[in-house]
């Protein structure tokens, strides 16, 4: 679909239906399912709620009933709704809403004013003058721009006027006076709104016959995307997304008059986590993303929308594809505030590592290890092996699950049932207990709209970045508190209300102190508090974020919880049977098993746990103890490398199913190519090594699957427009002793960013580089302590052993700490880690 095909509706009777209420106080309309940047551009309120208006018919009706006519009765006639406004939209009567943008009351009552720089997730600056009508308030018509002016009553409107016309002729040609004749080679051609409205409510032809200005082009203002100044129409749409959305001020407009242009600041790229947002809401193609530059037509491409997995928001996504191949994901903005997670936002992360999907380096085969190490082999001959392995086992672990669909996870789970498999876990001891899954859930939406959220866990720019858009615009409006407790600083620390800091370990003392001051208790009890709960350090032990927690809800018990888990399918993998019974069956458990020789087979289902697990010590131990290794992923991996047997599982947009998120709400995932080499889905492989074991599952297709979720009575409300529970063990309590620093040592912090080594991410050439590279930071302060300038090499000495790194000046974080980023290319700092000791301190020594 392309702009042109919204542009133009058909004529139909105006819509009055009442729209929902936030949308109606900042003035907007429902836009639909996006699934181009032509349609993001271009909101439509087909399948909007209708309440129609009363008629001429209607109100003799109402008048007869009223006077004791036919039909009447005893009630009163109803109150008129305060919140509608009657205006007058092209000679026929409408019910607007109180505060709505005019822009928005013509396209709900059917007529579409063309418009470049309006959007409706972003304020209204009226820079492109596209969307004048006449509005007449009672002083005579007035050309205006309808995105600037709210209803009135009695307020009459011409959008299609001779007049207003005229005017939007005007500005078409204007804007197309410099315009480059670039369409045939322009990426968004197909889908660019100004060529659309070009055709729908241009003039036809220009009287412009100068020579039309050139720069240099194209222009890379960031990592990602590449800028043409020339396309640029200054509709302020890429300013404001980095202004308001993304809070990323760098791209602005620079010069003045007919010089005005975007760029960049000197030596400082456009280095935002959601750059790739500006390429698709540009409405001329002046900004591109590199990834998708020159690849594809829109009429080229087919389309699916479907659910992101990178992380466990679950942003709602437009798979593109042309002749079986990935081209790109595209935000999908659902138009209802309390239906849209995610706005139709992206991070860069999860909208350009579709790249790792078409990786050469992609498992296309089973492997089998023979003595010259993992060999190719067929899928019958790979199963029988594993078939074999498994029945001979006394005992079975299984790893992971939180890669797969909720299907995936499900009939595994089931085979793990059937079989006895005790140890099980779809984390990688880098999470939270499941028990944080049983306390009373909130959703995105309960967060953004909550009077006070407590942030508990990780830097949510690094690891939950839309989560982390959606609480930064809910701060920034004024209607949400954020309070948060961290060892650093985070994304949030310049919007958060208070912003407390402890040492590691020392995190539910210090949340029960500040929480029972009297302006904090104050605040807390001013209305709906919610508890974003996480893992924000990963060198201190998980029982210090339970405690964390229970000194949170201590404070505020009616406060709801939404887990800050990382992996894209965790949620849905622990509610369908993933989670382990008990800490003793946990994921550090069964590596600790492992390494014990307790553990015949171990099963990787989509885990790499010499990179995730962070104790990598344990991680080198259990799977080297383990006397088979199965491992069944997208990727190899250094996990993988270690395996006696590899099945090729199928990747994101290779299979259809659904994915849960963090607040439980169950969403499609769309299969849109073809799965590479002989890779299957997760659910096939279960279910076929359950028939060779004697276990019948009962599924023979990915709808039979789902079906048997959807009848889970935790499953059931999530397929109903609801959210998805499980049976799950409680929360554990935790003690809350305090690790006091000891004043030598440094704590140690190890915390995620969001380009780091996962597979997906190293795997897509686009962002696999983009990573700091492992490092050890301190507070400037505490460079003379050590004696050392910044950059110099170290070796830190925990322990449990000792890693050099390079130590560098960063005053975001605490005295005392040092912060090191998970999982990076370079030394790897888990080596320092003891997953059993509450926190990690460290020493540093001098090389020279």
């Amino acid at each position: 679909m392309s702009d042109a095909d919204e542009q133009q509706p058909d004529t139909q009777e105006p819509d009055t239906g009442a729209a929902d209420a936030d949308a109606a106080e900042r003035g907007e309309a429902h836009p639909e399912t996006q699934a181009t940047d032509a349609e993001a551009d271009v909101p439509a309120d087909d399948d909007q709620p209708a309440e129609a208006s009363a008629t001429a018919d209607d109100a003799d009706a109402i008048a007869d009933e009223t006077q004791g006519g036919d039909g009447a009765d005893d009630e009163a006639p109803a109150e008129p709704d305060p919140n509608l406004v009657q205006v007058t939209i092209n000679g026929r009567a409408f019910d607007a809403h109180q505060g709505e943008l005019v822009i928005n009351a013509a396209e709900r009552a059917g007529h579409y004013v063309p418009r470049f720089c309006y959007h409706p997730r972003m304020s209204s600056v009226g820079m492109c003058r596209q969307c004048m009508v006449e509005i007449d308030t009672g002083r005579g018509p007035m050309l205006q721009p309808s995105c600037m002016v709210s209803v009135a009553p009695d307020m009459k409107v011409e959008t299609e006027s001779d007049t207003a016309k005229r005017a939007q002729e005007g500005i078409l040609e204007l804007l197309l006076a410099n315009h480059p004749l670039d369409c045939p080679v322009c990426d968004k051609g197909g889908e660019c709104p100004l060529q659309d409205q070009a055709f729908s409510h241009g003039p036809g032809e220009s009287r412009y016959v100068e020579q039309k200005r050139h720069y240099e082009k194209p222009i890379p203002i960031s990592d990602h995307i590449l800028l043409d100044r020339e396309r640029c129409i200054l509709c302020d749409r890429c300013t404001r997304f980095a202004d308001e959305v993304a809070g990323d001020k760098l791209i602005h407009f620079i010069d003045r008059g007919n010089y005005t242009q975007v760029a960049t600041f000197p030596d400082e790229p456009f280095a935002s986590y959601f750059s790739g947002n500006v390429a698709q809401i540009c409405p001329v193609g002046a900004l591109t993303a590199k990834p998708y530059r020159f690849k594809a037509r829109p009429w080229d491409l087919e389309q699916a929308d479907s659910t992101c997995t990178t992380c466990s928001v679950g942003c709602r996504i437009s798979v593109h594809s042309s002749r079986d191949q990935l081209l790109r994901y595209q935000g999908v903005d659902t138009g209802l505030d309390t239906d849209s997670v995610n706005l139709g936002w992206m991070c860069d992360r999860g909208r350009f590592n579709f790249e790792a999907v078409e990786s050469e380096l992609r498992l296309a085969d089973p492997q089998v290890r023979g003595e010259a190490g993992l060999a190719k082999s067929s899928w019958a001959s790979a199963m029988s092996i594993v078939e074999q392995l498994l029945r001979d086992a006394s005992s079975v672990a299984l790893l992971g699950g939180a890669r797969s669909t909720n299907e995936g996870a499900f009939a595994w789970a089931q085979l793990a049932d059937a079989m006895g498999i005790s140890f099980r876990d779809a984390q990688l001891g880098d999470g939270l207990p499941a028990g944080v899954l049983d306390l009373p859930r909130a959703t995105i939406d309960d967060a953004v709209n909550a009077k006070t959220v407590i942030l508990l866990g990780p830097d949510l720019k690094e690891e939950l970045p839309v989560l982390y858009l959606r609480l930064r615009d809910a701060a920034v409006s004024g209607t949400t508190k954020l309070v948060e407790f961290s060892t650093q600083e985070t994304g949030l620390t310049r919007y958060a209300w208070k912003s407390v800091r402890h040492a590691p370990g020392m995190g539910a003392t210090e949340i029960g102190r500040a929480l029972a001051e009297s302006t904090m208790a104050d605040q807390l009890a001013s209305g709906e508090v919610v508890i974003v709960a996480g893992r924000g350090n990963l060198a201190a032990s998980e029982a210090t974020a339970v405690a964390a927690i229970h000194a949170a809800r201590a404070a505020a018990p009616e406060a709801k919880v939404l887990p800050a888990l990382r992996r894209g399918n965790v949620v849905g993998a622990l509610q369908l049977g993933l989670a382990p019974s008990d800490a003793d069956h946990d994921a550090l458990a069964t590596l600790r098993a492992c390494a014990d020789g307790k553990v015949d087979v171990l099963v990787l289902l989509g885990a790499d746990p010499l990179n995730d697990c962070p104790d990598a010590d344990l991680a080198r131990r259990g799977l080297a103890g383990a006397r088979r290794v199965i491992s069944i992923d997208t990727h190899p991996s250094e996990s993988t490398q270690q395996a006696d047997i590899v099945l090729p599982a199928a990747a994101f947009a290779e299979q259809s199913g659904t994915t849960t998120n963090l607040e439980g709400r169950v969403t499609d995932v769309a299969q849109k190519i073809t799965a590479n080499g002989t890779a299957r889905p997760d659910w096939m492989i279960a279910s076929e090594l359950a028939l060779r074991m004697g276990h019948d599952l009962g599924f023979e297709t990915i709808e039979q699957i789902t079906a048997a979720i959807a009848a889970l009575p935790g499953f059931a409300p999530a397929f109903d427009g609801g959210f998805a529970t499980g049976s799950l063990p409680a929360l554990p309590d935790a003690s809350t002793n305090d690790q006091v620093p000891s004043g030598y040592d440094f704590r140690l912090v190890v915390s995620r960013k969001l380009y780091d080594r996962a597979v997906n991410t190293v795997m897509a050439p686009s962002i696999a580089k983009l990573n700091i590279g492992a490092g050890a930071r301190v507070h400037s302060l505490d460079l003379p302590r050590v004696g050392v300038d910044d950059g110099t090499d170290v070796k830190l000495i925990s322990a449990t052993g000792s890693v050099v790194l390079p130590l560098i000046a960063d005053d975001s974080v605490q005295r005392g700490t040092i912060w090191a980023p998970f999982n990076m290319a370079g030394a790897d700092v888990t080596d320092l880690v003891d997953a059993t000791a509450p926190v990690t301190d460290v020493r540093i020594e001098r090389l020279t």
